[in-house]
């Protein structure tokens, strides 16, 4: 079992499966909703339970997915593909220890010039 929240504790949710490796995306999408990058573990949606659901708000990013986020602190937490029963967590929402590793990287070719990756994993130039 695997607990998480935005910062201000609104939104909560249970995960009651082992936890995927995480993915970070380097979308253009992924890095103005959350920031930076967006790290997350994709769980079966059977397996997560989301309490504070006043405070969650689902928005359209694109034609084919939406993402969730708290409306109390602004925490991206969810990204979810439509049609599909799966949820990506946000993997930095997480109570520690996640027990789980960064598994690769993807959308790399969309990557802001900041930063560099340098951690060895495997990058992706899209999804």
């Amino acid at each position: 079992m695997h607990n998480g929240r935005c910062d201000c504790g609104a939104v909560r949710f249970t995960i009651d499966a082992a936890l995927s490796p995480p993915v970070a995306c380097h979308c253009s999408q992924c890095r103005r909703s959350s920031g930076h990058i967006w790290a997350g573990t994709l769980v079966d949606d059977a397996a997560l339970t989301i309490t504070g659901q006043d405070a969650l708000r689902w928005y359209r990013s694109s034609a084919i997915a939406q993402r969730g986020f708290c409306t109390g602190c602004g925490a991206s937490l969810f990204y979810r593909m439509d049609g599909e029963n799966k949820t990506s967590v946000a993997t930095g929402a997480l109570d520690a220890p996640t027990g789980t590793r960064l598994a690769k990287h993807i959308f790399v070719a969309d990557k802001s010039d900041y930063y560099d990756i340098a951690d060895g994993l495997p990058q992706h130039e899209a999804g």
